[in-house]
């Protein structure tokens, strides 16, 4: 079993060992009904702790040839170093069992006593077939896990693809406008568009709280070229979830969200509250009758749950609606 080309993790080992364990009950089984001198408690002992040290040797001899052995030979010799160690751990494991059971002079002991070695061979090749078994499950079970993190990250990249010209469009539309009323302004308009999207353009699909408020407040500097400083953030309690990671851009499309719907040309307030498990954004703007999740809610929506990060909620009040992105424990 690979791990330079396949993963195994430690649910996997827990799994082989369970698998070992369970294999070995039933051989003390066979042995108990196939001789009337083994039927004894003795015959399970040895069988299970034979299956328990194949584990630990192969949890060993494969952890030894994955992080030490295989990086330093030829990757075509790979499969033939594996096979070795898979069958070493049967063959030791037997052994090692057979002498701690040795004074025992159990029935078991005295039955194979003739043999020992040749039934360490046997059990040897049979962890090496077992081995194989294994290695084919856990390559699979792999390979299913890789297609849908590719699928997943395809259908990311798919909605950032949707959202971020969504945004440029809009903020194209301020710079033009701006044109023809103060080309000065224009002209910071584009240099803090500059800023955004050099920070924005990232193959990431994760940022921390504290990089995604970071590009909120440059966002704002953006819009308030337009609204003359009109647009006010405040921020509150950021300390409690700076770290946390959240969908590139979220913050951002609901503050985006609050002014389109909210402003109404006066000041626009807009508040951004963390707790620990929650950002929620409000704003003291026109009231919102009906809400209807678009194109920017419901792609927020989608990452929030392609990423298995939380969900995305509204509540209305007497004043406003306001929306919270409610992350996982």
């Amino acid at each position: 079993m690979l791990k330079n080309e396949l993963e195994i993790s430690l649910k996997d080992w827990l799994n082989i060992l369970i698998i070992g364990l369970l294999f070995g009950f039933f051989q003390s089984l066979i042995f108990y009904f196939l001789n009337d001198s083994l039927q004894n408690s003795s015959t399970i002992i040895f069988s299970v702790s034979t299956a328990f040290f194949i584990s630990i040797f192969a949890y060993i001899l494969i952890g030894f040839s994955n992080s030490i052995l295989l990086p330093k030979i030829p990757k075509k010799l790979w499969t033939f170093f594996s096979l070795i160690f898979s069958f070493l751990s049967g063959f030791l494991g037997f052994i090692l069992s057979y002498f701690i059971f040795l004074k025992t002079d159990s029935n078991i002991i005295i039955l194979i006593k003739n043999f020992w070695f040749f039934l360490a061979i046997v059990v040897g090749f049979l962890s090496l077939l077992i081995a194989l078994i294994l290695h084919r499950f856990v390559f699979l079970k792999n390979k299913q896990n890789k297609i849908e993190k590719e699928i997943i990250e395809s259908k990311l990249k798919s909605l950032e693809n949707e959202l971020n010209p969504h945004f440029l469009f809009n903020a194209l539309n301020s710079v033009s406008e701006l044109i023809f009323i103060d080309k000065n302004k224009a002209e910071n308009a584009v240099l803090q568009l500059s800023k955004f999207l050099r920070n924005a353009i990232n193959n990431r699909s994760l940022v921390s709280v504290e990089d995604e408020i970071l590009m909120v407040q440059t966002y704002i500097n953006i819009e308030n070229i337009r609204f003359d400083d009109k647009i006010i953030l405040h921020i509150k309690d950021l300390e409690n979830i700076k770290d946390r990671q959240i969908p590139k851009f979220s913050i951002q499309l609901l503050v985006e969200n609050a002014i389109k719907h909210g402003f109404k040309g006066k000041d626009l307030n807009i508040y951004i509250e963390f707790e620990k498990s929650c950002i929620n954004v409000s704003n003291d703007g026109a009231k919102i009758d009906f809400i209807e999740f678009k194109t920017g809610l419901k792609n927020l929506q989608n990452r929030l749950r392609l990423l298995n990060i939380g969900d995305l909620s509204f509540k209305t009040t007497s004043k406003n609606i306001s929306f919270s992105i409610n992350l996982k424990e």
